[in-house]
């Protein structure tokens, strides 16, 4: 039996007409049917009633044909694992990070993917969680650095660290010196946050933060980055609550971090990618960075 005999068994049962079949194939009819002879001989079985008016499986032909179609899709999974395989040696790996996660070991673990990889390029992209997840699932990223949660059974999460939230405000702000309370304090002014549509999990985060100190937070200014954030901030535009992380990549600018003492609200950073995605480099991606 070879492949050539399934194909056309496939092709035939499929089509349930030898003409069509052999039309769709580029053969002819009569070395087409000569196959399908061979092919039942050898099982010593019949697959198809024929007549002149129609041809039909039988019940051994029904179950032959679920099993060849299962191997057939099998093939078309190897063939896709071969290309990846290859692609991740020479081809393109990449990666999606969210702003507001500090990426302190991502150039030293580049720098040693590439003497792995020679051949590779890695491209790294900001996006959002939401549309990272989607992202992910299509095949558009082969790995993200987002927040909890993904939800998505397409995904494989690896949890990073867990990041408690901190009060940011502009530098010295002698008001907060003379108050008792940080609710006071915080309700009187207005918020700098991520949009709802933008980051709807962080959004909730600082509601369940701001109702813990006894406030519904006025947001006026908001934007899609970290970085801008921090700015208006800077500027003296309002406040906002952010993960603690951030304080070590923006240690030159005039904004004050303040613990929240008493409140336990953390954000879970996670590295997600797709469970069937057998590229090479990004398993290597994937044990380096969560080693480091």
């Amino acid at each position: 039996m070879e492949l050539r005999h399934l194909l056309y068994f496939k092709t035939v049962a499929e089509e349930l007409h030898f003409t069509r079949a052999a039309n769709k194939l580029f053969i002819s009819q009569p070395p087409l049917s000569r196959q399908i002879r061979e092919l039942e001989e050898e099982l010593q079985v019949q697959l198809f009633e024929r007549n002149n008016k129609r041809v039909t499986l039988t019940n051994a032909g029904k179950y032959f044909k679920e099993e060849v179609d299962a191997l057939f899709s099998k093939l078309e999974e190897s063939k896709e694992t071969v290309r990846q395989i290859h692609g991740g040696i020479s081809g393109e790996l990449k990666i999606g990070y969210i702003s507001s996660v500090y990426q302190s070991h991502m150039a030293e673990i580049l720098k040693s993917m590439q003497i792995a990889f020679p051949y590779l390029k890695t491209s790294l992209f900001e996006v959002p969680t939401l549309t990272q997840i989607k992202a992910l699932e299509q095949g558009k990223l082969d790995a993200g650095i987002l927040r909890a949660p993904v939800l998505s059974e397409k995904l494989k999460v690896e949890s990073l660290f867990f990041d408690p939230f901190v009060v940011v405000i502009p530098f010295r702000d002698e008001t907060l010196e003379k108050i008792n309370s940080l609710g006071d304090f915080l309700k009187e002014r207005p918020f700098i946050f991520f949009s709802k549509d933008y980051a709807p999990q962080y959004n909730e985060k600082l509601m369940e933060i701001c109702q813990r100190l006894g406030f519904c937070p006025d947001i006026t200014h908001e934007a899609n980055n970290v970085h801008s954030i921090l700015q208006l901030v800077e500027a003296g535009l309002g406040v906002s609550i952010l993960p603690l992380s951030l304080k070590k990549q923006y240690t030159g600018m005039k904004v004050s971090f303040v613990e929240l003492e008493g409140i336990p609200v953390n954000t879970e950073v996670v590295l997600a990618y797709k469970a069937s995605n057998k590229n090479p480099a990004l398993k290597w991606f994937i044990e380096h960075y969560l080693q480091a």
